[in-house]
């Protein structure tokens, strides 16, 4: 029994051709009586299907998240009267993402005090980032063979695989006078 390896839209790398191309379709081929397909072919748009031994994935650098955790660190600059405005008066949040409790993502007073109920909800949102990835790979990943979606559902499984491609993605350097020239 064949499982598909690419999905839909991946970029692959198409030995026989010497080429990066995208996955137009996966194309499994069934047999009568077997729950599951005996093989599976990948239509590169470039003139014939192709098995997955022909294609190599992009390699990218895989985040790996692991635990992500919101800790709250003192306030070291301001008294509790004067942050007695803040959702947690004295603290500041703090993400952990290393699990010795240090490395992560932290916010400047400065920029805290301006708006801490933005900010918290900012902190938030990056704890729960792995779980929102977790989540979008698997509705790609059941979503990835189906052909009769309903359009709604179609673009939303669209944008989740471009958004994981863009996590996914090593981004390429970029020189200074390239930001310059743009301004």
């Amino acid at each position: 029994m064949a499982k598909a390896i690419f999905h839909k839209h991946q970029r692959v790398f198409v030995r026989p051709v010497g080429t990066w191309a995208l996955v137009e379709h996966v194309k499994p081929q069934w047999v009568k009586d077997v729950e599951e397909p005996v093989r599976v072919f990948y239509d590169c748009g470039l003139g014939r299907d192709f098995s997955a031994d022909e294609l190599s994935a992009e390699h990218s650098e895989i985040v790996e998240t692991g635990h992500w955790r919101l800790l709250r660190a003192k306030n070291k600059w301001q008294s509790d009267e004067e942050c007695a405005r803040h959702p947690h008066p004295g603290t500041f949040p703090v993400i952990v993402t290393d699990s010795m409790d240090w490395g992560g993502w932290r916010v400047p007073a400065a920029e805290y005090d301006r708006d801490p109920s933005k900010l918290e909800a900012q902190a938030r949102l990056i704890v729960h980032a792995p779980q929102l990835l977790s989540i979008a790979e698997d509705m790609a990943r059941l979503t990835e063979e189906e052909t009769d979606l309903p359009a709604e559902w179609a673009e939303l499984v669209k944008k989740t695989h471009e958004v994981i491609r863009n996590i996914s993605a090593t981004p390429e350097p970029s020189s200074r006078t390239d930001s310059a020239r743009a301004a």
